[in-house]
């Protein structure tokens, strides 16, 4: 592969990974009232996921593959960004991937685990000793699954993934400035909104609603990053040092 297909494949795969994302997304805020329906009790949230069918059950399994394109979406931009004077790069490639893997594990306890407590749940031959133990159980799994690994770890991940490409992309010739710093202005909304997910267990702590703005913008970050990589010009693709691709 050329230096030039590198770099617009590289492009290509950031507007898809955005677009394959939202899909999902739009889809579960129209069927299931997401994220909202998180806040709601544990027996409303189980009855519309069972009234939602496989046809919900295949969107939140959708969700989670597109996580999955973080993967190699943070080794391609790794091939595209790195450069001598950016040795961190490596260690934020690192975590931009574990990111993908993780919040993808986090969004398959929807496809795997919720919808056997869902069954549980909406059984009319089901006792109530069962639904207790199945709410509760169902809470785990959410706090675990999702809180810990898919929101907590997996979002500090990606904002260290996002501070070191940030970072390496102010540096390098194959970006105007300013779309680094876009992306590096990012962090500190992701950053704060973690404040959300610690209230869950310290209900005290003061809550900074700053997610759902930060991502928002990053996710327009990355786009604006696929988009200038199709259409790097070629003078500034000469200066970029990234070699050929056997």
């Amino acid at each position: 592969m050329s230096r030039l297909q590198l770099v617009r494949t590289t492009g290509i795969f950031l507007i898809a990974l955005v677009v394959m994302s939202n899909i999902p997304y739009i889809r579960l805020i129209q069927t299931f009232e997401y994220d909202d329906i998180l806040r709601e009790p544990v027996d409303y949230v189980l009855t519309q996921f069972q009234a939602g069918g496989a046809a919900l059950i295949l969107t939140w399994f959708w969700f989670g593959l597109a996580a999955l394109l973080l993967v190699p979406a943070s080794l391609l931009l790794h091939r595209v960004v790195d450069r001598p004077s950016t040795p961190y790069l490596a260690a934020a490639t690192a975590m931009g991937a574990l990111s993908g893997l993780l919040q993808a594990v986090g969004l398959m306890r929807w496809v795997f685990v919720v919808p056997i407590l869902a069954q549980l749940q909406t059984n009319p031959a089901t006792d109530e000793a069962t639904r207790a133990a199945v709410a509760v159980a169902y809470q785990v799994v959410h706090q675990y699954g999702g809180v810990v690994i898919g929101e907590q770890l997996g979002q500090l991940l990606l904002v260290g993934w996002t501070l070191g490409l940030g970072m390496a992309m102010v540096r390098s010739p194959l970006f105007k400035p300013w779309l680094g710093w876009f992306g590096l202005l990012t962090a500190p909304l992701l950053l704060l909104g973690q404040s959300e997910l610690l209230a869950t267990v310290i209900p005290t702590l003061p809550v900074i609603e700053t997610t759902p703005i930060g991502f928002i913008l990053w996710e327009i970050w990355l786009l604006v990053v696929g988009v200038s990589l199709v259409r790097v010009p070629q003078r500034r693709l000469a200066k970029g040092a990234i070699a050929p691709v056997a």
